[in-house]
């Protein structure tokens, strides 16, 4: 209840309706002293989303950034200043960043293909880490940063913050706490979306850069199979291809080579099964998840319909055995919160952040899930590739991690 009511004043706060009260007669409004300095590694459409969340949380600040291109540490500048006239400190290089004895935390929110090495100089700030997703383009990439984290004595969170969108926080506890469903036994989950955006480098048009998009952009919904199954992926069977998108794409003698749309099924050692639907040139953003037990079934939904510039409700309903109830729910954060981007999610992680900096227990996704997310969706691009199912213990042996299986 605390935390709630100081997350009212601090819209209030932010309010221009209020920006003529001084300082020094804020109560209610006053956000207090600042618990912790944040410095942002990557400084484009992410990063910008880690550091507008931040200020408006309130109890951090993002103290500085490192980004070797200029229009992204503007665009960074701008976004801390709606918030704070605190200025940005910009560094002259990734080591000075992360160094800084003024930060307490640093976020990561380079390209895909960047991460392990970043992360090699972050630990040695022996600072609290939060590390975008994917957390690597491949498996021993992955595996060599579950074990660096395995020793790190701080915090190294990763950026699988779809379980923090509202819809996705009540199939989880409808699913896990409740057990509305029983016992879950499949589960199914279908993105419909525009194309990738333009990168700086244009590095996401890539698979050796990405991973490919069932790393890059799929890694989310494999996490949530992962959670919502509790159990090890056994094979992944996958078809895709690159049917419109970037496909006349070039950039630096190179052609675009990423999946634009694939049907994915994965099966877990305890027996789910779970399958993925992806269409990347569809005129809108849609998600939905459903969910089969033996005592129930749920389905929920989120989206933007692009062509008429409308978003639909998020929508959710359990449709449970007779001597159970059934509901419909629309689940929402605060309007102030969704409108961070990837519906409010980027802002509950860094809650979850905040709490694990603080030595409190945190259900933000560990390097171990992180790991296994990889392992899902190189299955997958391999699957696509070789044209037939992969059998995860047969990957992970290839990749030297045989141990694993």
């Amino acid at each position: 209840m605390k935390r709630n009511k100081e997350f009212a004043n601090r819209l209030h706060a932010l309010s221009p309706r209020f920006a003529y009260i001084p300082k020094e007669d804020r109560f209610l409004m006053d956000p207090g002293p600042l618990k912790y300095r944040f410095n942002v590694i990557g400084a484009g459409v992410n990063g910008q989303e880690h550091i507008a969340v931040t200020m408006l949380e309130g109890r951090c600040t993002v103290h500085g950034v490192y980004d070797p291109n200029p229009s992204s540490v503007e665009a960074a500048r701008r976004v801390k200043a709606r918030f704070s006239d605190e200025p940005l400190v910009v560094y002259e290089s990734l080591e000075a960043a992360c160094l800084d004895p003024q930060v307490d935390a640093l976020i990561i929110c380079t390209p895909n293909h960047t991460h392990l090495e970043v992360l090699k100089v972050a630990v040695q700030s022996g600072k609290h880490i939060l590390l975008e997703k994917p957390m690597a383009t491949n498996i021993p990439d992955a595996y060599e940063i579950w074990q660096i984290a395995q020793n790190y004595p701080k915090v190294l969170q990763i950026g699988l913050q779809y379980r923090y969108k509202p819809i996705y926080v009540e199939a989880i506890h409808e699913a896990k706490v409740r057990r509305s469903l029983g016992e879950i036994k499949t589960i199914t989950i279908l993105e419909h979306r525009e194309p990738f955006l333009d990168k700086v480098g244009q590095w996401n048009k890539f698979s050796k850069y990405s991973g490919g998009t069932l790393v890059e952009k799929c890694c989310h919904y494999f996490d949530l199979f992962n959670l919502f199954a509790e159990s090890r992926p056994v094979s992944v069977y996958a078809v895709g291809s690159q049917a419109v998108n970037f496909k006349d794409f070039e950039y630096r003698g190179e052609r675009s080579d990423i999946l634009d749309n694939a049907f994915v099924i994965v099966e877990y050692e305890n027996g789910v099964r779970a399958n993925f639907n992806l269409c990347m040139f569809a005129p809108m953003v849609y998600e939905e998840i459903v969910i089969c037990g033996d005592e129930g079934r749920l389905k929920a939904s989120e989206g933007v319909n692009g062509q008429a510039y409308s978003r639909w409700a998020n929508y959710l309903e359990v449709i449970a055995l007779p001597d159970r109830t059934s509901r419909t729910m629309t689940p929402s954060y605060p309007a102030i919160i969704e409108e961070t981007g990837h519906s409010g999610a980027t802002y509950h992680e860094h809650l979850r952040f905040i709490e694990a900096m603080d030595g409190q227990p945190s259900s933000a996704a560990t390097a171990e899930e992180g790991f296994w997310s990889v392992v899902v969706g190189v299955a997958a691009e391999t699957s696509v590739r070789r044209g037939g199912r992969v059998m995860i213990g047969e990957l992970l042996a290839e990749n030297g991690l045989g141990h694993l299986a």
